[in-house]
């Protein structure tokens, strides 16, 4: 008779792995690998990355979960490479080449179609995003052999810059908002310029209040053992660093982990505020918004 292994006890771990995802890696394989290393009982992640695509991946433990719009919802900062003259049934070099062109765009063209993409823009996603159609994602319809078409929608682009040219291939950065596809941009700025082109390499410099100043990579983090892993984390806190944060006293504190709400006194109290978060002694006590000088839990943590 064969006795099964113990499984491994889960945490109640909580805080931030800002993971610079690898190349070729899945969002939920990279969320898999670092809950498994830190033994952590919960996990989720802050906007999914393509797999070709590297960079910041936030990966949430424990209580920051209750963070991950507040991250979700912040600007985004991508890198990324246009080929010119082809075409992907992806809009990326995971897919089928379906449209060539000779047409190569100099850098004075394409910097001066570049305008067009900033402000609030219609964009039409691509048929392999995970966009619901009827119930099911387009990526496993556009697989499965049939035409999608998605509607275009609104995103805000803040900026964008070239930042390197060549013959087959240029360089751009985006700054922009929640919702962007950076494969469907890199398609529409080529069909501007009378071509076709796709992306070859992209990466996520940005998402929200996490940059890659902050980003670790899976082999620290595997090489890291105990606290020293464990010292890896940022604080639940670090998520919401583009709010506001209203400071309690031991009072208030108790109102709000109640999930009561609290009238905010003192000189410069906010009297309005859409969105913000309330600590105490440092820790983080809810996520909510303020109203006639009142402050409203919408989620409270238990850190």
């Amino acid at each position: 008779m064969t006795l099964s292994q113990p499984k491994s006890k889960k945490r109640a771990i909580s805080g931030w792995v800002v993971l610079n995802k690898p190349y070729d890696f899945t969002s939920t394989q990279a969320v898999g690998k670092v809950r498994w290393l830190l033994s952590a009982a919960k996990a989720g992640h802050a906007g999914t990355l393509d797999p070709l695509a590297t960079g910041i991946l936030p990966i949430a433990l424990g209580e920051a979960t209750k963070a991950v719009p507040q991250v979700q919802d912040g600007t985004k900062i991508y890198r990324f490479a246009i080929g010119w003259g082809r075409a992907t049934t992806t809009d990326d070099t995971e897919g089928d080449v379906i449209a060539t062109s000779d047409i190569r765009p100099d850098g004075a063209a394409l910097e001066a179609v570049l305008p067009r993409f900033t402000g609030t823009i219609m964009q039409r996603p691509p048929a392999f995003s995970a966009i619901k159609v009827d119930g099911e994602r387009a990526y496993d319809l556009a697989r499965a052999g049939e035409t999608v078409e998605l509607a275009a929608r609104p995103i805000d682009i803040d900026a964008i810059t070239l930042v390197s040219h060549g013959p087959d291939e240029s360089v751009l950065e985006v700054t922009c908002g929640k919702g962007t596809y950076v494969r469907s941009l890199a398609r529409d700025i080529a069909e501007a310029l009378g071509t076709v082109g796709h992306v070859t390499k992209l990466h996520r410099a940005a998402v929200g209040p996490f940059t890659d100043a902050d980003a670790i990579t899976l082999d620290q983090l595997e090489a890291a053992e105990g606290d020293a892993r464990d010292a890896l984390l940022k604080p639940v806190s670090a998520g919401l660093g583009d709010l506001d944060e209203i400071r309690l006293d031991a009072v208030q504190a108790t109102a709000v982990g109640h999930g009561n709400p609290v009238l905010l006194t003192g000189a410069g109290a906010p009297v309005s505020l859409d969105e913000c978060w309330v600590s105490f002694k440092g820790k983080v006590l809810a996520t909510g918004h303020v109203e006639f000088g009142q402050f409203k839990p919408g989620r409270v943590f238990n850190l």
